[in-house]
């Protein structure tokens, strides 16, 4: 055994500890000022010593993406992780987070670079999600795909309008294929969207362990995959 398993529960048991303890003792109205302190604090941090591996939603997907072969279908070449937080979907992959940039931009990388563009639970803490998935859909080559993967609101929150019970960061909610304002998005809509030519691969909620604690263990996901055409240039979609 390689220890990853103890390491996941023992990361992830300290993160729920942490979380729940600030929620806890805090109040609203100073929680809502540390979260971007933390954020920034980061930022810096993460620019100066490596990420630790905390173990996240790429660990506690791992087992069944082995199973259905998705690292096979999906991840070969050369690919990105946005919003990786210290666990990347696979060892080769290029991690990146709050410390490389703005994820809306991509700054520094080029149009076509990116086999596949991978991003789990990072889209709900963006300003503006369109802007984030058009960029990363530039980024992507022709024939390569997008994974995009958040927190189902219905198993995660539980709730229908912010704030997130459980992240003061979370700036919008989604479901797997409705709209629902004003503060769901529809997976599956927002990138037909701004995805021009895009082939929806998968679109799928994942359930795998899921209990219904607060968080959920196991897997509370929306996940959408999309092929991106042999034929397709980007456009000029600058905002």
């Amino acid at each position: 055994m390689d220890g990853t398993g103890e390491r996941f529960s023992r990361g992830w048991s300290v993160e729920r500890v942490l979380h729940a303890t600030a929620r806890g003792l805090l109040p609203h109205s100073i929680l809502r000022h540390i979260t971007p302190i933390y954020y920034k604090l980061n930022q810096w941090r993460f620019r100066i010593l490596p990420r630790p591996y905390i173990p996240q939603v790429s660990t506690i997907c791992h087992a069944r993406r082995v199973r259905e072969g998705f690292f096979e279908r999906y991840c070969q070449g050369k690919g990105i992780d946005i919003g990786y937080g210290g666990d990347p979907v696979t060892p080769t992959v290029r991690g990146w987070d709050i410390e490389d940039g703005d994820a809306h931009h991509m700054p520094g990388i080029a149009d076509a670079t990116y086999d596949f563009v991978y991003s789990s639970s990072s889209l709900e803490h963006m300003d503006n999600p369109e802007i984030a998935v058009r960029r990363w859909w530039q980024i992507l080559k022709p024939g390569g795909f997008l994974i995009v993967s958040v927190p189902d609101r219905d198993l995660y929150e539980k709730k229908k309008t912010l704030p997130s019970r459980f992240s003061l960061d979370h700036k919008h909610f989604f479901l797997l294929d409705q709209d629902d304002p004003p503060d769901t998005i529809g997976l599956v809509q927002l990138v037909k969207r701004v995805c021009p030519g895009a082939e929806i691969v998968e679109a799928r909620q994942h359930t795998d362990g899921y209990t219904d604690r607060d968080p959920p263990d196991g897997e509370y996901f929306d996940e959408v995959i999309a092929r991106k055409g042999l034929n397709s240039e980007n456009r000029d979609t600058a905002e």
